[in-house]
């Protein structure tokens, strides 16, 4: 039987990398496992995670709460490793999760370092021989496993698992070049575009002005003929640059995917989610002496209702009385269907996650294995699996870890059984 360096070379050891590194380790104790990985710390996407306290996950996860690859095929994986099993892996680590009223799982000690530490010494504990900086320039077939080359040398291996994340926060060491090794082995890589990533205005819109206000606001992105898309409520920020906040960065991938696909595409805005359009024109037509401004602040932080006016060329001191029908009209378009002139978004930089990548139709989904290359198998962020915000997309880190982790060690097996077997 041929000798290699390695039996399972995980390259990549953040969150999906670790996972499939503990959970190859547990399953076939004896598998020598190295986890190379290019960055000079080790989870720093881990640690910049959930303002630095990590969103381990969600209470409650399902396939709808992510686009890219078909829900089906996302939920053969979800459920292999469930929000159940993530809780109880972590409380066998010695690490507590809480849960927010937002149904979000954080450690208890809301520092995401707990949960890297974890990792880690979970890691260390399965055997894993987790080696930085060594970043893996080429994969290549050699004989029935692999040579994985970097400018620090070659290891062999007989099995690889890609967990090199896709191309967000690239400072982190995910910088896409993930996509290239497995594209080297054969593989498709689909359009690769931020996800949950703020988006920009024109840098002299009024909007941008009001850095730092929040208000609940439902989006939509509509086609050019004027089709709703997606569409999601929650908390809007206004910042310096555009917009931000937990429903913007929901958006932002539907967005950025329909510009690709129709360049009229847009974002439309309800500012008042919680009153039908009928009501707001209703309340409008009822105000009698009271200002719009008033009505307006009622509802809205005062900064933003005076924006909104300016936009709709409504002055604030207008009465309810003293509107006209054009100016009511307006005023309820700016209100409820409000066409953000969105130019852009952040890029990869500010992003937390990539849509798009390896698709999951390439892949034995039982085993997160290659269905083009023998061998080789795919876990995290470098297949096209993205979460909205809340924890979804460590929720996947997990679940697709686990399930690559254990195939490949069960492959480790069955090769020392056969080898075994033939020297009988």
């Amino acid at each position: 039987m041929a000798r290699w360096d390695a039996d399972i070379v995980i390259v990549g050891a953040g969150a999906a990398g670790l996972m499939a590194g503990i959970w190859a380790g547990r399953t076939a104790p004896r598998t020598r496992i190295v986890a190379l990985d290019g960055a000079q710390r080790l989870g720093a996407k881990i640690l910049v995670a959930g303002g630095g306290r990590c969103n381990v996950t969600h209470e409650r996860v399902t396939a709808t709460d992510f686009a890219g690859s078909p829900p089906e095929a996302i939920r053969r994986v979800l459920r292999r490793f469930d929000v159940a099993a993530v809780v109880a892996f972590f409380e066998a680590l010695g690490v507590r999760l809480k849960r927010e009223a937002s149904g979000k799982l954080f450690p208890a000690t809301d520092q995401a370092r707990t949960i890297r530490d974890a990792l880690l010494k979970a890691a260390a504990d399965a055997g894993v021989d987790c080696s930085h900086p060594r970043r893996v320039e080429a994969i290549r077939r050699a004989d029935d496993g692999f040579l994985v080359c970097g400018n620090w040398g070659a290891l062999t291996a007989r099995h690889v698992i890609l967990a090199t994340g896709g191309k967000s926060l690239p400072k982190s060491g995910s910088d896409g070049h993930g996509y290239r090794l497995a594209a080297a082995l054969g593989h498709t890589v689909t359009s690769t575009f931020p996800a949950l990533v703020p988006l920009v205005l024109p840098p002299d819109h009024p909007l941008c002005a009001l850095g730092g206000i929040t208000t609940p606001a439902t989006l939509r992105v509509r086609s050019g003929p004027g089709k709703t898309l997606a569409s999601a409520t929650g908390s809007l920020l206004c910042t310096h640059f555009g917009l931000s906040g937990p429903v913007a960065l929901d958006m932002s991938r539907h967005w950025l995917a329909a510009r690709l696909a129709d360049p009229a595409a847009h974002l439309v805005i309800n500012w008042l989610p919680a009153l039908p359009d009928a009501d707001v024109e209703q309340s409008l037509q009822t105000l009698g002496r009271s200002t719009v401004l008033r009505f307006l602040s009622e509802r809205l932080p005062e900064r933003l209702a005076r924006s909104l006016l300016l936009l709709a060329e409504v002055m604030p001191t207008r009465t309810g009385a003293q509107l006209t029908r054009a100016e009511r009209r307006a005023l309820v378009s700016v209100l409820t269907q409000w066409v953000a002139p969105v130019i852009g978004d952040r890029g990869f930089t500010y992003a937390e996650t990539t849509a798009g990548g390896v698709p999951l139709r390439e892949l034995d989904l039982a085993r997160m294995a290659s269905r083009r290359c023998p061998g080789l198998y795919l876990c995290g962020e470098i297949c096209d699996v993205d979460g909205r915000i809340g924890g979804f997309n460590f929720q996947w880190a997990w679940s697709s870890g686990y399930v690559a982790g254990v195939a490949a060690a069960q492959a480790v097996l069955a090769d020392t059984a056969h080898g075994s077997s033939n020297n009988s």
